[in-house]
């Protein structure tokens, strides 16, 4: 990962050459969708100094390349049509766009849920015999990281038009949306830019001044340290997970390797494949450990440790020195040790691998494990590991190059190149990765302002899904990790303008963490793409012994299907359901005599609700105190 996203960066900011071709940026290109009803912004490339005349229909607008190639153009706001033909030239020398609509645009973004495509939602099949639309437009940004924002996609991307051979494998959420907004309004082209990576967190997708904000000076002087030498980031880095590690308990097996009982690893792959009982379906922290032997020559001349892909996290030591961590599923390990590191004789390897879901350990094949020397010449390391199992619990710190949860790193190089192109809205679904952790509410927030900072529009809209149902249900009233981070989705939702949060709380299924129904979850946030995102809770307060929940966003009157609305709970020192009734925008809580100082609804992963109002929408998780 750092070296293709080194590399990335460098591209970014290395000047053009004086005979560089003229470009447009890459969301600019034929087939695409260009924002009505605003000043829109066209940008590209070009040698240093280079005057272009940019036409676009009938419009025309100059530009000129600054010191590093970079040029923009703003042409008067149009009227939905299309198709155009965009142009930049100079002399003789010209970059076009055909089939170019100016209609609506949307970046679609978040993680799994988001990524899911078309092919595996419910009613595939059906939904693809009207697939075809040639006004429905779709770009999909390659995955790719970098620590610094980069102009250009990790790999070159087109826009396509939806047809039964593109969409299956578009974001699903996103697609179904679009054709709800396409039936709305049919004259308005519609382009998609979907921007999703499955499992990272919010804090991969911020910009660089939130993530200054929110984590201040240190981690960025972090990231840094790790674009020039991630050996000195890693050391700087290791004693915060080292403190984390010294919570869970008292051994610490780099330094002490003989102070646990360590078991031969019969090969190297996914340990559920190892064929070791304690290993099958493990989840949490799993130590391995082997020794090299090195010459004197060898351990001088320093060496790259190669693990292959790890599966999820790791942290790996050297003779007791931490050399390297990492998290991710599809990143190989390289960390580069230097001589004074290493020992003429035997060596100790020690790796900390964390699994938090699915299979975990070393995923092979065995010949990714080796150990390069400064000749070239390796030793192989794909045997006579040996391991331990840790009772270990939870998360550790994060490192800000970690490749899903970096800071910044996924929006540095998937967001970021969009540049400053006009947006309809975005649509964010995310927040699985940020589960347990607490002040997602001000990561959502840093994440809005960033967007509305590149798009260079205050008033973005932004729709954001709440989490899914996922996990046991809950007979008896329970705290919820899932429940608390929706209730801080609508809290970041209700303090910013402009945004809009789209409950999802009843599409969940307990035992899929991907849900199928993404044709209902799209035509919800094409409800509140059109100013009707729900019923969302905003007050709680007494009424004699009751308390009454008052609702906005409500079509109609809201109402418990198949009886009175459940999920509702009274809270105090601790919580109990309550019996409750609908009545009109409000729901009243039936008071039990006891104390209440707070009431919830929907606590649990996946709650079991049943309040709707008339358009058939459903309010998220919520806390509130009671007045």
């Amino acid at each position: 990962m750092r070296g293709v996203a080194a590399l990335l960066a460098a591209a970014a900011f290395v000047p053009l050459p004086a005979a560089a071709q003229i470009a447009f940026a890459p969301a600019i290109g034929d087939q695409g969708v260009l924002q009505r009803d605003k000043p829109i912004v066209i940008e590209g490339e070009a040698a240093p100094g280079t005057s272009l005349t940019v036409t676009l229909s009938d419009t025309i607008a100059q530009a000129k390349a600054d010191e590093s190639g970079q040029w923009r153009a703003i042409l008067p706001a149009m009227k939905a049509g299309g198709p155009y033909r965009l142009r930049a030239a100079t002399g003789g020398e010209a970059v076009e766009a055909n089939g170019v609509m100016v209609g609506d645009v949307w970046l679609c973004s978040g993680q799994s849920n988001m990524e899911f495509p078309v092919r595996r939602a419910l009613d595939f099949d059906n939904q693809m015999n009207s697939a075809a639309d040639p006004m429905l437009r779709l770009l999909t940004v390659p995955k790719a990281t970098s620590t610094r924002p980069l102009r250009k996609f990790g790999e070159p991307a087109a826009w396509q038009a939806s047809t039964r051979e593109t969409a299956p494998e578009f974001s699903a959420a996103c697609w179904y949306m679009a054709r709800a907004l396409r039936k709305a309004a049919p004259d308005v082209a519609v382009g998609l830019i979907d921007a999703s990576w499955g499992g990272t967190a919010i804090r991969a997708w911020l910009d660089p001044v939130a993530t200054r904000r929110i984590y201040g000076p240190e981690d960025a002087v972090l990231l840094e340290t790790y674009d020039r030498d991630p050996l000195a980031a890693n050391t700087a880095f290791a004693p915060r997970w080292i403190d984390w590690w010294r919570t869970q308990g008292s051994v610490e097996p780099w330094r002490t390797p003989d102070a646990v009982k360590w078991s031969p690893v019969p090969g190297v792959g996914p340990w559920d494949s190892l064929g070791e009982a304690p290993l099958q379906g493990f989840t949490g922290w799993v130590w391995f450990r082997r020794s090299v032997t090195l010459t004197p020559e060898q351990a001088r001349g320093g060496a790259t440790l190669s693990l292959g892909i790890i599966d999820d996290g790791d942290q790996a030591f050297v003779n007791g020195k931490p050399v390297g961590n990492s998290f991710g599923w599809s990143n190989p390990r390289d960390y580069i040790v230097p001589g004074s590191y290493w020992k003429a004789g035997a060596n100790e390897v020690v790796v900390a691998v964390w699994n938090s879901y699915g299979t975990g350990g070393f995923m092979g094949p065995a010949e990714r494990l080796k150990l390069t020397l400064s000749d070239g010449s390796s030793i192989p390391l794909g045997d006579q590991w040996h391991y331990w199992i840790s009772a270990a619990k939870g998360a550790p710190p994060r490192p800000p190059w970690d490749t899903i949860a970096g800071l910044g790193l996924i929006g540095n190089a998937m967001v970021a190149p969009l540049g400053g192109i006009g947006l309809r809205g975005v649509a964010w679904y995310q927040g699985e990765s940020d589960s347990g952790q607490t002040g997602y509410d001000v990561r959502l927030r840093g994440l809005i302002d960033g967007y509305r900072r590149q798009f260079s529009d205050p008033a973005l809209q932004v729709l954001v899904v709440g989490l899914a149902g996922y996990g046991a249900p809950a007979p008896m009233p329970v705290e919820s990790g899932w429940a608390k981070l929706r209730d801080e989705q609508r809290r970041a939702v209700a303090a910013t303008p402009g945004t809009a949060l789209v409950s999802a709380i009843d599409l969940g299924s307990r035992t899929d963490i991907h849900p199928g129904d993404k044709n209902e979850l799209g035509k919800r946030l094409a409800r509140a793409a059109l100013g009707k995102p729900g019923p969302q809770a905003v007050s709680a307060r007494r009424d004699g012994s009751d308390v009454v929940v008052s609702f906005n966003g409500v079509e109609g009157a809201l109402a418990g299907w198949s009886g009175a609305p459940i999920g509702f709970e009274l809270c105090a020192q601790s919580c109990r359901f309550a019996r409750a009734t609908a009545e009109g925008t409000t729901v009243r809580v039936l008071g039990d005599g006891q104390p209440v100082t707070r009431i919830r609804y929907g606590w649990a992963d996946t709650p079991v609700v049943n309040l709707y109002d008339a358009a058939n929408m459903t309010p998220t998780s919520f806390e509130l105190a009671v007045e």
